[in-house]
């Protein structure tokens, strides 16, 4: 896999639009989050369904479809708009992603997108049908970056991939889950649950000469392993080379979820590193997918330079 094109890195004074593509926003951590973005220099815009509630009457979703997609459009075709960033996860971004004006974007410059979980569908279908890295980050909306006690490390590290911030690298460390020689290439992946659910659709990206990454939130071990033994018979894992495994949140049991693991690594017969702090963690690393990192199970890190 090659490189996908790097969106330009923000400046001082650049434009971004923060939006809800999936659930409702809490409104105290979306302020402390929006101030924290406005503290970096940055223009922030508020998406106009960012504020939505129950859409569709479902108390999971922010605003109806159709608000949450003209927010997304708006900042992707908007020119003097640099970055569009998810304020939260949750549930409802795939709904939004077949009406896209998928042409017309592949027209314009490359843009930002930045969140994780829930954005895992749109990473992998702007990475497939535009060709654009994009930035698995933690999000405003959240208690990484809006809490009563937000994570300062999370937070330097987003501002340094977004070009706002002293310049960082991602270094992280964890545990070797299956030995072999370190590999370097681009990073495809994101929640197993929404990789899983994307594949076979309009816009999937299999992990087809690159590192994938992966991770979840509150899933049981059985469910976990329904997940990758899809994405294997989907062939997500054709030609991958080597697995990177973030935090596990709240998957149990957890004697369970490692044996999981443990099997299906073997299975696939990819060096594989568990235990980063990328994903639903308190401490969120900013990864650029699509563009080359380096996963060595010798040392159990994955380091990707900050993107030029």
């Amino acid at each position: 896999m090659d490189p996908l094109a790097l969106p330009r890195l923000l400046s001082p004074g650049d434009r971004v639009r923060v939006v809800a593509p999936a659930g409702p926003v809490p409104p105290a951590r979306l302020e402390r989050g929006l101030a924290w973005l406005r503290s970096l220099g940055l223009d922030v815009v508020e998406g106009d369904a960012l504020r939505a509630r129950s859409g569709h009457g479902l108390d999971f979703v922010a605003g109806d479809d159709d608000q949450r997609r003209a927010d997304l459009v708006d900042g992707l075709l908007d020119p003097a708009t640099r970055a569009v960033i998810a304020a939260r996860g949750g549930d409802g971004t795939p709904r939004l992603l077949d009406d896209l004006p998928w042409k017309e974007l592949a027209r314009a410059e490359p843009t930002i997108v930045a969140g994780l979980s829930d954005l895992t569908c749109l990473h992998q279908a702007v990475a497939a049908r535009l060709g654009w890295a994009s930035l698995w980050s933690p999000m405003p909306g959240t208690h990484v970056l809006g809490g009563d006690d937000p994570d300062e490390w999370s937070r330097a590290g987003l501002a340094a991939a977004l070009g706002v911030g002293a310049p960082r690298g991602v270094d992280l460390v964890g545990t070797t889950l299956r030995p072999g020689v370190a590999v370097s290439a681009p990073l495809v992946g994101g929640t197993m649950a929404l990789l899983s659910a994307m594949a076979g659709t309009a816009g999937w990206q299999p992990a087809t000469g690159a590192i994938a990454i992966l991770e979840d939130v509150g899933e049981r071990a059985y469910r976990i392993e329904r997940f990758l033994t899809h994405l294997e018979r989907a062939g997500f894992f054709d030609g991958c080379l080597g697995v990177a495994f973030g935090d596990l949140t709240d998957c149990a049991p957890q004697a369970q979820v490692e044996a999981t693991i443990a099997d299906v690594v073997g299975r696939l017969g990819l060096p594989a590193v568990g235990g980063l702090s990328f994903g639903h963690g308190p401490r969120q690393a900013s990864l650029w997918l699509g563009r080359s990192a380096t996963l060595d199970p010798g040392t159990a890190s994955l380091l990707q330079a900050l993107p030029t």
